[in-house]
């Protein structure tokens, strides 16, 4: 699949779209690339070849998993030292509009970026499995752009924000190892005392006090660990339980009180909402199973 959605390399230098370009290269024998700069960032996934890129006057040899980030202005070129293997790689452009566009909507896409501009570090080493991931975004960002499916531009435009943002996750945990080992100690905490206390009150004032951060630091830590608010992940555990609950024979009132819900609308609501049924039809239909 990945050798269909391969471009042949050109030696242009300036970007075609407004916003963002995307490319996969498989060469066994490409032409010299003269010293250049553009006025876009340029990142390069790095996949196999004998390659050095060549960064103002710094020689930085790249290997599988390797990422590098060239931001605009800033002179550079590829060097071939050997062409007995391809110099496979994907070539992503994308515009200072566009970075400014995406740090409006939060600074956190730009982490990356002003990084790289103020330490002067343009390559990252990255694992096989984190390598994967990236690779996987860039192929389903090429897959999109060159699709004729409706929504096209749209999907395109999501998928490069994610790729982005996952990048500057991906650095970010790099540089701030300590933080991201604090984090996820402080989600897996947060889980378990939610799952022994499900019946009580928590809310964000209450595990505030609990773990002595800030109600706005465990939203973040949440969402950022499982991908939906934390209000969202109690409500689904505290219905859980209470469908289990009523599947087992406890009275409707008895679960949703047991389980942490201070009134029966709202808990059916939150039920009909999840499981597309309400609570009395959950245990209509469990009794209907025990008559035959």
């Amino acid at each position: 699949m990945i050798r269909k959605l391969q471009t042949q390399f050109s030696t242009r230098q300036y970007m075609l779209s407004k916003d963002f370009e995307i490319y996969y290269y498989n060469d066994t024998s490409l032409t010299k690339v003269d010293c250049h700069t553009h006025d876009y960032y340029e990142f390069y996934f790095f996949i196999e070849g004998d390659v050095s890129i060549l960064v103002n006057d710094t020689l930085y040899p790249v290997t599988f998993g390797d990422i590098m980030l060239i931001p605009p202005h800033i002179s550079h070129r590829p060097i071939i030292h050997s062409q007995q293997s391809s110099y496979r790689r994907f070539v992503f452009w994308i515009s200072e509009e566009y970075c400014n566009h995406l740090m409006e909507l939060s600074p956190d896409y730009a982490y990356l970026m002003q990084y790289v501009l103020t330490n002067k570090e343009y390559l990252f080493h990255t694992d096989r499995i984190a390598f994967s991931s990236v690779q996987s975004k860039a192929l389903r960002l090429i897959e999109e752009l060159q699709s004729d499916r409706f929504g096209k531009h749209a999907q395109a435009t999501l998928c490069v924000n994610d790729l982005v943002l996952h990048l500057n996750r991906l650095i970010y945990d790099q540089k701030h190892p300590k933080k991201a080992r604090e984090e996820l100690a402080l989600y897996q905490n947060l889980c378990a005392f939610i799952e022994d206390h499900l019946d009580e009150d928590l809310s964000l004032d209450r595990l505030a006090s609990e773990f002595y951060v800030s109600k706005y630091h465990i939203s973040h830590v949440f969402k950022e660990n499982l991908g939906i608010s934390i209000h969202q992940y109690i409500t689904r555990k505290r219905l859980s339980l209470c469908r289990e609950a009523i599947l087992g024979n406890m009275s409707i009132t008895e679960a949703y009180q047991s389980f942490g819900f201070g009134d029966y609308s709202s808990f059916f609501r939150a039920f009909k909402k999840e499981y597309g049924i309400s609570p009395k039809e959950c245990q209509d239909m469990q009794l209907i199973r025990y008559e035959k």
